[in-house]
């Protein structure tokens, strides 16, 4: 597969409505070749955070120049900026509200610029809808070998989230496991006022027993094997972790 001609999206507005579809629409209409991938729908509303983290965990898994296009928008209609971003994975699309930056924070970028150029939007442009009027055809036009330079003017860069400093949950999945900020594989883990083992695999746990591992995302996670460590625990996005 071609990396110029893939797609990705990841954003909050779940799979209920028409929103999704009619991002997909869009970007077929214009490039009827793309190969359009969902990352996620599922993020919780408005939550920027995750969204960047999910992005940040997936964007390596696409071709070298995958256009990823990420969603997540409470300002939508306002003056917040709308951004393409150049990196040598590729390109990053969409608002300029940090939800790009923490896939951005391991890559080199080569340039920044803030969407404008309205001959590159669907018209008439939503106040409520940018994923669809703004977004979309942007990614289209850049995933068919348009000139991205074309989207605007040249910005000094872009809006970052601050990653934690300290040692703490940053994500909870569908399953209950509380993923980390946590790169490497401790000695002890102590969560909730609670040790938890280190193992390498869930089954490695007893039964309703929660162990830490690292996981897929390659961060260190909480989990309990056959239930949900978030729901046991108590555990959710911030709770501290102490290890080693």
């Amino acid at each position: 597969m071609n990396g110029a001609n893939v797609v990705t999206l990841t954003t909050d507005f779940g799979l209920r409505d028409w929103f999704v579809g009619s991002m997909r629409g869009v970007i077929l209409s214009l490039y009827p070749k793309a190969q359009v991938v969902d990352i996620t729908h599922e993020i919780a509303a408005g939550d920027v955070r995750a969204a960047a983290f999910a992005l940040a965990v997936s964007y390596r898994c696409f071709p070298t120049g995958t256009v990823h296009v990420a969603v997540v928008d409470p300002g939508v209609g306002s003056d917040r900026p709308a951004v393409v971003v150049k990196t040598d994975a590729g390109f990053f699309v969409g608002p300029d509200n940090g939800v790009l930056s923490w896939a951005l924070r391991e890559e080199t970028v080569h340039e920044v610029r803030r969407i404008e150029n309205t001959a590159w939007m669907r018209q008439p442009v939503s106040r409520t809808f940018h994923g669809r009027d703004v977004f979309a055809p942007v990614a289209a036009r850049i995933a068919m070998g348009m000139p991205w330079q074309q989207v605007g003017p040249v910005v000094a860069g872009f809006e970052r989230l601050a990653w934690p400093e300290k040692s703490q949950v940053l994500y909870v999945d569908r399953f209950g496991n509380a993923i980390t900020n946590i790169r490497t594989k401790p000695r002890c883990v102590t969560v909730g006022g609670r040790s938890v083992r280190v193992v390498d695999f869930y089954q490695q746990g007893a039964r309703d027993e929660p162990v830490a591992l690292m996981g897929s995302s390659g961060f260190l996670e909480i989990a309990i094997n056959g239930g949900n460590a978030a729901a046991v625990l108590g555990l959710r996005v911030g709770t501290p972790v102490e290890v080693d």
